[in-house]
Formats: C-alpha cells, sequence, structure tokens
C-alpha cells in the first residue's frame, strides 16, 4: 500500500508530540533535528565496542539540505576514546525532517538504504562507505545513518566533472559486481523483499508524490540545453518513458544502485570510483545504471567517442563477476532504451513539485539533462522498435 503523504504528516506530528520535553541518551531514540544531538547520544551509538569512551563536545558543520536532511559532525572524545581512535568528525544523513519524508517515506528509499547498509553491503564487492550507526523508524519514517567522514581523503563527484575512460570504466566495474551478485537471484524476494521493483519505486515517485507533471515541467524549462531535433518530439519523451520502466518487468532483474549520477560517486585515494547514497535503491535490470551511469560521467563529446566500447566492456566485467553471458546487441537496445527513465529523475528534479524538499541546484539538474538528451537524440533512442 502506497504511503500517502497525509500519513507522513500525521506520524511526524506525532512524534514531535512524543518527543517534547526529552534529552537524547539512548540509540533507539533518533533526533528530530541535529540541535537535539546530545554527547550522551553520540556516545551511546559511536562508541559501544569502545569501554569507558566518551563524547565530550560536539559541534555542528553547515546545513546541507536536500532530498534528505546532511550535516557533519565534529567530535570531542576522552582518553578512552582518543585510545580507541574514534572519529574527530562523522558525516550524517537523516529524515529528521517533514520535507525530507515526504518523496524518500512515499517510495520507500527511507527503509531502502537503511536495508542496504544494515543487511546488504556485507554481502557486497563495491566500494562506497561502511555506516558506523544506522537506524531507521518504519512506523514514523524517521531514519539516520552515521558514516566516517571521507572529506580529507577523496573527491566527491559534481555535475561539472567529466571524467576519464579509466575512471567510467571503474564506475562500470563496481556496478558489474553490485548487479552480478543478485542476477535473478531467488534473494531477491527474501533478504531483499523489502525492496520495490523498480515499475513500482518509479510508479509511486511520479504519481503519489507528483513527479510525473514535474518532468514535463523540467523539460520545457531545460529547452535551451536540449537539442532542438529532440525538443520537437517532447510528445514523445514520456510514452518513451513509461514504455522504459515497463520493460523492466520481462527482463533479468537484480539489485540496482538507480540512482547513479556523478554527485553520487567519489574518487577515491588510489584514483578507483566508489558509489554511495542507495536510497533509490531497488529491484530491476541493470540497463538503467548502464544508461543512467555513462551518460551523466561523460562530456557529450568524450560520451560518443566511448560508448559502445563501455558497453561492451560492462557486458564483458558483468559476466566475469558471475552473471550469465549478455550479448552485445542486447546490452545496447537497453542502454538506449534506459536513457528515458534516466532523464526523468532530472526534469522531475528541476520541475519538482512544490511540496518536495530542494533536492539539487539547477545547474546540476540542466547540465544531467544536458547531457542525457543529447545521448538520446545521437542514439535516436525515440525510434527504438518494440
Amino acid at each position: 500500500m502506497t504511503v500517502t503523504f497525509d500519513q507522513i504528516k500525521k506520524s511526524y506530528a506525532d512524534e514531535v508530540e512524543q518527543a517534547r520535553g526529552r534529552t537524547l541518551g539512548r540509540p533507539d531514540e533518533l533526533p528530530l533535528s541535529y540541535a537535539e544531538i546530545t554527547p550522551a547520544w553520540l556516545t551511546a551509538v559511536l562508541a559501544a565496542d569502545a569501554p569507558g569512551a566518551e563524547v565530550t563536545a560536539h559541534r555542528l558543520g553547515e546545513e546541507d539540505e536536500g532530498t534528505s536532511s546532511r550535516r557533519h559532525i565534529f567530535l570531542e572524545w576522552n582518553e578512552a576514546g582518543r585510545a580507541a581512535e574514534l572519529p574527530a568528525s562523522v558525516f550524517c544523513k537523516s529524515t529528521m525532517t517533514l520535507e525530507s519524508r515526504y518523496l524518500l517515506g512515499m517510495n520507500g528509499g527511507i527503509a531502502a538504504e537503511a536495508v542496504f547498509y544494515n543487511t546488504v553491503l556485507p554481502t557486497l564487492d563495491v566500494r562506497t562507505p561502511h555506516p558506523l550507526f544506522v537506524a531507521h523508524h518504519p512506523e514514523n519514517f524517521n531514519s539516520i545513518i552515521i558514516m566516517r567522514d571521507l572529506a580529507d581523503r577523496v573527491t566527491f563527484g559534481s555535475h561539472e566533472l567529466d571524467l576519464t575512460r579509466d575512471q567510467v570504466e571503474s564506475q562500470l566495474r563496481q556496478l558489474a559486481r553490485l548487479h552480478a551478485r543478485y542476477y535473478d537471484s531467488p534473494e531477491l524476494t527474501t533478504a531483499l523483499h523489502e525492496y520495490n521493483t523498480w515499475e513500482d519505486y518509479f510508479a509511486i515517485t511520479v504519481d503519489a508524490a507528483g513527479f510525473g507533471p514535474a518532468c514535463a515541467r523540467g523539460f520545457r524549462q531545460a529547452e535551451d540545453v536540449i537539442p532542438p531535433r529532440l525538443f520537437a518530439r517532447a510528445g514523445e519523451i514520456w510514452p518513451a518513458t513509461l514504455h522504459s520502466v515497463a520493460e523492466h518487468a520481462g527482463l533479468p532483474r537484480t539489485l540496482i544502485h538507480s540512482d547513479v549520477h556523478l554527485k553520487n560517486w567519489y574518487i577515491d585515494a588510489d584514483g578507483e570510483m566508489g558509489l554511495n547514497d542507495w536510497q533509490c535503491a531497488c529491484k530491476g535490470n541493470w540497463g538503467r545504471d548502464l544508461a543512467y551511469g555513462i551518460s551523466t560521467a561523460l562530456s557529450v563529446d568524450n560520451r560518443r567517442a566511448w560508448e559502445r566500447d563501455l558497453v561492451a566492456y560492462y557486458v564483458d566485467r558483468l559476466h566475469a563477476a558471475g552473471a550469465p553471458k549478455v550479448d552485445f546487441d542486447t546490452a545496447w537496445r537497453l542502454y538506449r532504451r534506459n536513457l528515458f527513465n534516466a532523464l526523468a529523475w532530472w526534469t522531475g528534479t528541476l520541475g519538482q513539485p512544490p511540496e518536495a524538499p530542494k533536492m539539487q541546484p539547477p545547474a546540476a539538474s540542466r547540465e544531467f539533462i544536458r547531457r542525457m538528451t543529447h545521448a538520446i537524440d545521437d542514439l535516436d533512442a525515440l525510434d527504438i522498435g518494440a
């Protein structure tokens, strides 16, 4: 059953009422704001395996509000905490605010990320941050994930990056290992039963959360970065998008990240790519991650020059990681087809509903729309046969 925003608002109001006058000190008590966090609570969630360690003081970093609510926390430890080499800073993402629960509470993104870190990550060979504490309350959609602060050892992606070919191949190796692990696995209905299918995740997002009309608005707003030949066929974009999503029901399924734009990647100290932000993870075909990843990672010229080789490289790495062999023509078709549902994530963000949190700066949305629509136009993706 789809959760409505009215239900989310009621559960949030109930939580606020129940929290009046409390002082956080237990791990099962999740904060409703970063200001509510106390040294005692930080000690409880971060020092359980370090006897005698205590947070003596903490300081909050700058606010970073988007689809989720993010903040650095800088920590001071007592002697036992320093001796245990507990972290001097951590990075948190949460759904403390009502705005952050709007979309992620409706489409299952809150549970998806918590389940990923608590249950799925130990089964995977992928480069991603490992959490120090993960908790979510399914009855009211509050959640928090606390990770070590990687800011001093990695370079985080942005919409302004144009990756090298080696870096994109590193991305594809990460995705191939992710996709191979659960490729048509019975675990999709057991260990991963809490995850939505891609079709359901998409339907909830565009219908219940109002992102269907937002996609049309965003496409119109980005006209100046869209190839004129493609913009002239604007009425065909949404039907092609729906077709590309529905097609997943008849394709091999696996666990997909589903939001592999550049801002969710980082360049690690050794030059390899790492992937974070698992709140869109769901069960679908690998073609979505493949199309989304390549089309947003590269400049238009480099994508044109390398994309066929990159699709072939991904197919090879997917098979090497243990999945059945996929022929190139099938992979190429799925790459072209899934460009449409990748595009929807950014036209919807640019034209987002007024109730949604401000998810991304318009410049990021416009750059990714530019890259993806040029790929759709270059590859005549609207003219793929059924």
